[in-house]
């Protein structure tokens, strides 16, 4: 079970969290969104959310340096193990705590005011309950790495990953005899990856990838979808034989 958990599980979260993005953008990219609830209610909205995403990036893009990053260039930096687990802890303990509370905020308004509730999926609550248990396993591993401060536990980890992304053999066997709570802050974190596509979270990557679309692929205008189902040919013939009994008007079929 170990190495299907941590050999082979992270290869279907993170192909299915590419080819469903990719898929999802194709089919209807405008579903590429939060589907905002600041008209409903505006309290609780604006601190929650401001102290949610900024915890969460902090974290994302550390997790991201730290892990992936290869040691040798930390040693040519001469960063020790042990300074970057202590900046790890630290950093990675503000952010937490941060998004922790911006996380319960938006958890709370969720799910007791009636109006957003009512206008919120299963999704929409499930992935945010998800956010936050990862969160708080998160911050449980703090009290672990507290007791290794040399560093060393943090390489298991960073070995694994760049082993999961190069494609090598044996990664599992990197984290076998780690603390059980890291198990379960990987597995939790494939499992948001596996599901990625198929909630609100995707509006993530329109933050990165919408603006490249409209400046690099489709330069100097917008892209916009009618859902009418009638032709456009039909619609301006249909417009002119109207024009043609009752004379001209201000107003022309929508494009």
């Amino acid at each position: 079970m170990h190495q299907f958990l941590f050999g082979i599980y992270p290869y279907i979260a993170l192909s299915v969290l590419l080819v469903g993005s990719i898929a999802r953008y194709e089919r209807d990219p405008f579903t590429w969104k939060t589907s905002s609830s600041q008209l409903l209610r505006r309290r609780q909205l604006i601190i929650g959310s401001i102290l949610f995403h900024v915890g969460v990036l902090i974290i994302f893009f550390g997790h991201l340096i730290g892990l992936l990053t290869p040691i040798a260039v930390f040693d040519a930096l001469g960063i020790s193990h042990g300074a970057k687990q202590l900046l790890a802890v630290v950093a990675g303990g503000v952010a937490g705590a941060m998004a922790l509370i911006g996380g319960g905020m938006l958890f709370h308004r969720r799910w007791t005011d009636p109006r957003i509730r009512k206008t919120s999926s299963f999704a929409d609550i499930a992935i945010l309950a998800l956010l936050l248990a990862q969160l708080v396993l998160g911050l449980g591993t703090i009290f672990v790495s507290l007791q290794h401060l040399d560093g060393h536990e943090m390489t298991k980890f960073m070995t694994w990953a760049q082993m999961i992304f190069t494609f090598r053999s044996g990664a599992a066997d990197q984290i076998a005899d780690a603390a059980l709570v890291f198990k379960l802050h990987l597995f939790l974190g494939l499992t948001i990856f596996l599901v990625f596509p198929f909630t609100r979270l995707a509006h993530v990557l329109s933050g990165f990838f919408a603006p490249l679309r409209y400046l690099f692929l489709r330069p100097g205008y917008q892209i916009v979808r009618s859902r009418r189902r009638r032709p456009l040919d039909d619609r301006r013939r249909a417009f002119d034989q109207q024009q043609a009994k009752t004379g001209p008007s201000a107003s022309t079929p929508a494009e």
